[in-house]
Formats: C-alpha cells, sequence, structure tokens
C-alpha cells in the first residue's frame, strides 16, 4: 500500500476543510476516473487525501471504517452499507470480464466435486460468482476452499497443490502459458442466466458524511469521469505512474473495458446487477441479507 501525498488545491473551491481520505486501487481504470478530482480539476469538488491499495485491502478497510471514501468490492456491500452509503457513479460494472475456474485438466462442471478450489478472496464478485455457479451447475458442492494471493493460484494448479483455481483480470488472458484449461467463464454464466452486467468494484462513502456532501461527492466522480473521457491525455501521465510497469496499450485495454457508461451512471441495471448478485448470494448463505433501502443513495 502506498500513499500519494499530493492534495487537491482546487481553485474553484474555496473551503478550508480537511481533505477526505479516498483509497482506491492503483489500477489503469481507477486512476483514470479519479485523475481530474484528485489534481483539483473539478471545480467545487472536495479536496482528496488519497492512498492506493488492492481491492482486498480497502475491502477490510471498509469494514474497519478507516476512510471516508473507498472503492471496494461490491461482494462487501452487505458488510459496510449501515455505515457507508453506495454513490451511483465511478465503480466498475462491465460485460466479457467475469473471472475463470482452471483445471490442469480438460472436463466439465461435475468434475469438481468435493474438490479442492483455490480463490483469491471469500469477499470478492468473483467467489460469490463461483459458489452461485457452483450451486447451479456442482449440485454435490466443492470440496476445500483455500485462500491464496492470486499469483500463486495458476502455479498451484499446475503443479497439483489444488485441483483447481478462481483467477481474475490479466489472468485471462495468461492461463495458456501455465498449461491450465479453461473450465468454466462465470462472467458468461452470469450474464447468460440474467442478462445483467457484472458487479465488480464499488464506491462508496461514509452516511456520516451528511446528504449534501454525498451528492456532492457523487456529483464530483461523475464530473472527473467525464473529464477524463473528454481529455484522454490529460490522465494518461497518473494513469502510467502507477500502473506498475504496465504497457501503455494493455492500460488503455483496461481502461477500455471497465471504464463504461455504468461508471457514470449505475443506472437501472446497474443496479439491478447489483441486487440481483447480492440478494442470490444471500439466498446461498454467502452474504447476510441486504435490507430494503440498502442501495438508496440519499
Amino acid at each position: 500500500m502506498t500513499t500519494d501525498d499530493h492534495r487537491s488545491n482546487n481553485p474553484g473551491d474555496q473551503s478550508t476543510a480537511k481533505p477526505l481520505s479516498i483509497a482506491y486501487s492503483p489500477c489503469p481504470n481507477d486512476t483514470f476516473v479519479f485523475d481530474a478530482w484528485a489534481h483539483g480539476r473539478i471545480p467545487g469538488a472536495p479536496a482528496l487525501d488519497v492512498t492506493f491499495a488492492d481491492i482486498h485491502l480497502t475491502n477490510g478497510m471498509a469494514q474497519r471504517g478507516e476512510f471516508d471514501v473507498l472503492k471496494v468490492s461490491y461482494a462487501v456491500l452487505p458488510w459496510v452499507l449501515d455505515e457507508y452509503a453506495l454513490l451511483p457513479c465511478g465503480g466498475a460494472l462491465g460485460r466479457g470480464c467475469g473471472p475463470l475456474v482452471l483445471t490442469r485438466e480438460p472436463g466439465g462442471a461435475a468434475e469438481l466435486t468435493g474438490r479442492k478450489v483455490a480463490v483469491p478472496s471469500e469477499k470478492s464478485t468473483a467467489y460469490l460468482l463461483f459458489r452461485l455457479w457452483a450451486a447451479d451447475l456442482v449440485p454435490d458442492g466443492v470440496g476445500e476452499i483455500v485462500v491464496m494471493p492470486f499469483d500463486r493460484i495458476m502455479p498451484a494448479v499446475r503443479d497439483g497443490e489444488v485441483d483447481a483455481g478462481l483467477v481474475i483480470h490479466e489472468a485471462r488472458f495468461t492461463y495458456q502459458t501455465y498449461g491450465l484449461h479453461r473450465l468454466a467463464d462465470l462472467g458468461e454464466h452470469w450474464e447468460s442466466t440474467t442478462g445483467l452486467p457484472i458487479p465488480l468494484g464499488a464506491i462508496i462513502a461514509k452516511r456520516s458524511l451528511g446528504t449534501g456532501t454525498l451528492k456532492l461527492l457523487a456529483d464530483s466522480a461523475r464530473a472527473s469521469v467525464r473529464a477524463a473521457w473528454d481529455d484522454p491525455e490529460a490522465s494518461r501521465g497518473y494513469v502510467l505512474e502507477h500502473s506498475q510497469e504496465m504497457d501503455p496499450a494493455v492500460a488503455d485495454q483496461h481502461i477500455g473495458l471497465y471504464v463504461n457508461e455504468f461508471t457514470a451512471d449505475l443506472g437501472e441495471d446497474g443496479y439491478a446487477a447489483v441486487r440481483g448478485l447480492l440478494t442470490r448470494a444471500a439466498a446461498e448463505g454467502l452474504v447476510p441479507p441486504l435490507g430494503p433501502d440498502a442501495l438508496t443513495f440519499p
């Protein structure tokens, strides 16, 4: 985890209020979305004190109430919505970008019955999608679930430490170099059974900030997204500085996949996707049930 020392000194904001603490990942989609806001180019937007952390860390930060604003997995919302509100913009939903289940040998879903499966987290959309898929197609259930760092999962499957692995993001494009086979594309299963996008990352803010500030945060996030679209080159330095030596073309592809119409506004399909995922997961006992107004934005 690293901390970005700059603070937004927005000439259009005369407030002397303390900057709001925010944590999001160094991934290109997040730095692209937040660049204009973090660097004081959104008139009237609150100043930000930015911390970079991967999403499995920000999920824990949210559960401990450590930041004013956070990018988290949608899967963690049932644990944090008493203290935080879901912003209707700034996050990530997508199509054609779901997690994969990988094995050493080709086969079918039923072959996972009673088998050991490695996952990167049990509080992630990927894990919920995996368990919902298994509930549909592995009726007798998988066996032991082993949590391990995502970069260890493909080697563990290859070396026989586990029978299958749940992988995300760039692993979609590199698993064949490990000699592995795609048993299932969980995004395809989700989209084919629901018709909805895959809920990935959410932006949440503390309810204690008050209705006015929450609405200002949403407006600021939306304006920052639109500023990035209007002038993509303005964010390029910030994106590449934090993208961990990612090839610029790959960074552009990453942004193109995860920054879309749902980033500017969840809309009916976005909210339906979030509600559908968490309602189904609650029915399987994977997350606490949501209250009737849990996703309502002030």
